[in-house]
């Protein structure tokens, strides 16, 4: 699914076993307890760096909040604007909330006795090898869940629905929260097996075969997802307009673009944000339309909002993105290895030992900690690739006037950050900031209609 139209010392390769004492590290107590300080100093100047990000987008929101940008006037009066300020700010203040909350336990659990006991309470339950690895990760990923229910709850029926978004039911709210729970169960359940299975079965070159399985099955939950999973959510009609769909199909016909379907989807059921998206991949392909969407927008603006959408399957980006992924995957599957294998990692963290997936999880704080600097690159090239798409949907659609004006409704509608910090923006966007796009399209001329797109 795309993201729509805005908006992871040489040694034995050995596999260790999943019991007490898999794997001991040969670092001496002071390097190791030199080496734990390193990584919470570094995990805390990840977070303290984050938090500077998030001051600097506020203080600079506060100063020019009150400013209606160049391209919008006339479309946000000054109680809509400072509205959206408001909300961007309790957004930062309540995901500061969330990200102290969740630093605090993952330090607490990582680098105390609990996850040596909770290593060794994993094992105690079962001598399967595959049972113990399948425990290990569902039963944290149950937990997390529930740790993280009191801001999806506040966020929900609090901070949306305060600012004229929600319109979920607590018991919609239930419901899609023990279906993803149980979906994303059954599908860790697939990943983790098929994982542990190819570990054991090539002790050397696991690393190799499990990222070969992931991407395979990643692609194909692109082609499943959506007619099994996204079903279970929401519904999916044909448009309620034959005309515009006729307009798509002829509009996606001269891009030599072939979709399966134009529909619409009922997330009003749940919030009144809208977007717009292309969904699977091949054959499959659906164009998916919020009807949320359908009644923001005129005929014209629908249809440049398509075409920017248009524009990143024609332009590949789908799957340049996918390639990349799949590399930078590569590439970390490979480097979870070499540190697994090199046999000192719980040692790094103040343990004694570790089973396999336990390693792999030590091995994820990491890797969370060494990407960081790297966000700002798959942003930007986010970026680039969201301008190459608005640049072929004013050829396609030959009306930058018109997604200047679609893009100009989607930020009012959704209350958007009209003055984000231009380092936070540079870090954190995957697309440009929306007056900087709306001020692009504004400068460019209507395509010669004879010229062939």
């Amino acid at each position: 699914m795309t993201g729509g139209l805005f908006y992871s010392h040489p040694g034995s390769a050995m596999l260790p076993p999943l019991t007490e004492g898999a794997a001991r590290g040969n670092t001496g107590p002071i390097i190791e307890g030199a080496m734990k300080t390193v990584l919470i100093s570094l995990f805390l100047a990840r977070f303290a760096a984050a938090y500077l990000l998030r001051y600097l987008n506020l203080r600079h929101l506060k100063r020019h909040g009150a400013t209606v940008p160049e391209g919008f006037t006339g479309a946000i009066d000054q109680e809509a604007l400072e509205k959206s300020a408001r909300y961007t700010m309790e957004q930062h203040r309540v995901g500061l909330a969330e990200s102290v909350y969740d630093s605090a336990l993952l330090l607490a659990f990582l680098f105390t006795p609990l996850f040596p006991l909770y290593d060794r309470f994993i094992a105690s339950l079962s001598g399967s090898y595959l049972v113990q690895g399948l425990l290990f990760m569902l039963i944290i990923y149950l937990a997390q869940s529930i740790l993280e229910i009191p801001f999806s709850l506040y966020n929900t029926f609090h901070l949306e629905r305060r600012y004229g978004f929600n319109t979920m039911t607590p018991g919609l709210w239930v419901s899609d929260f023990l279906k993803s729970l149980l979906i994303s169960a059954l599908l860790m359940g697939v990943l983790v097996s098929g994982a542990l299975l190819l570990v054991r079965h090539s002790p050397e070159l696991w690393w190799l075969w499990v990222w070969a399985f992931f991407a395979l099955f990643s692609i194909t939950m692109i082609y499943l997802s959506p007619y099994v999973i996204e079903p279970l959510f929401s519904k999916f009609e044909p448009l309620s307009d034959p005309g515009l769909e006729a307009e798509i199909r002829v509009m996606l016909y001269r891009a030599g673009i072939e979709v399966k379907g134009v529909l619409q989807m009922d997330a009003s059921r749940r919030s009144l944000h809208s977007n717009a998206y292309f969904t699977g991949i091949g054959h499959v392909k659906r164009i998916v339309l919020y009807d949320t969407l359908l009644k923001q927008m005129d005929r014209q603006e629908l249809l440049a909002i398509l075409a920017h959408e248009t524009g990143h399957w024609k332009k590949g980006h789908i799957w340049k993105q996918l390639l990349l992924m799949e590399s930078v995957a590569l590439a970390l599957f490979f480097l979870v290895h070499r540190l697994i294998a090199w046999g000192g990692l719980p040692g790094l963290f103040g343990h004694q030992d570790a089973s396999f997936p336990a390693q792999v999880l030590l091995v994820s704080f990491i890797l969370s900690i060494a990407s960081f600097p790297f966000t700002p690159v798959g942003s930007w090239l986010s970026r680039r690739n969201e301008r190459e798409a608005d640049r072929f949907a004013v050829a396609l659609s030959r009306a930058p006037q018109a997604l200047a004006s679609a893009l100009v409704k989607l930020a009012c509608e959704n209350l958007s950050n009209l003055h984000p910090h231009p380092l936070y923006a540079g870090f954190y966007y995957s697309h440009p900031p929306v007056v900087e796009r709306v001020a692009a399209l504004r400068a460019m001329k209507e395509p010669d209609p004879r010229r062939n797109n």
